[in-house]
C-alpha cells in the first residue's frame, strides 16, 4: 500500500503575512509554483494551477479551497477529474500551516489522501513519488521567493 502523506517543514525568513500572500496571490504563485494560477483564498472557492509543458501542451489542475484562516492556515483539494466535485476519493488534500517564529515563519506542508484515491496502486505510487520530489523543489523556491518579498506586519 502507498503511504498516504507527504509532510515537509521549512523555516522562511519572512513574516506569516508575507508567506500567506506568496501562497494565495496568483501574481506570487506564478513566481515559485505554477505558470498560471487562479485562486481566491476563501472556503469553497474554486481555482486552478497551470503548468506549461511545451509550446502546445499544458497541464491544468483544478482546486477547491477547503479552509482558510489568514495568515495561518490554508487547505485545498486538488488534482480531481474534470467535471467532478472534489472529495477524499478523488482529490488529495494540501494543507499549509504557518507559525510565526522569531526568525520568520515555520511552514508545515501536508499533502494527504493519496492512499484513498480511486487509482491503481502504481498510479498512486507514481503520484506520491512525483509530489514528494516536487514539494522539496517547490518549497525551496517558495522560501527564496518569500524572503525576497519580505514586508513587516501591519501594527494594529
Amino acid at each position: 500500500m502507498v503511504a498516504d502523506r507527504i509532510e515537509r517543514e521549512i523555516l522562511i525568513d519572512a513574516p506569516p503575512e508575507t508567506v500567506w500572500d506568496v501562497l494565495t496571490q496568483p501574481e506570487h504563485i506564478t513566481a515559485w509554483f505554477a505558470d498560471a494560477a487562479e485562486i481566491d483564498a476563501a472556503p469553497g472557492a474554486r481555482g486552478s494551477f497551470t503548468w506549461m509543458r511545451g509550446p502546445d501542451r499544458q497541464n491544468t489542475v483544478a482546486l477547491r479551497v477547503e479552509h482558510a484562516e489568514p495568515p495561518h492556515y490554508l487547505s485545498y483539494r486538488w488534482n480531481f477529474p474534470e467535471g467532478e466535485e472534489p472529495h477524499e476519493d478523488n482529490a488529495p488534500l494540501v494543507e499549509f500551516r504557518l507559525t510565526p517564529e522569531a526568525s520568520g515563519t515555520r511552514l508545515r506542508l501536508v499533502e494527504s489522501g493519496i492512499s484513498t484515491l480511486d487509482r491503481s496502486e502504481d498510479d498512486k505510487a507514481a503520484y506520491r513519488d512525483d509530489h514528494t520530489q516536487g514539494w522539496d523543489t517547490l518549497l525551496a523556491k517558495l522560501a527564496r521567493y518569500a524572503s525576497g518579498q519580505r514586508r513587516e506586519p501591519v501594527e494594529p
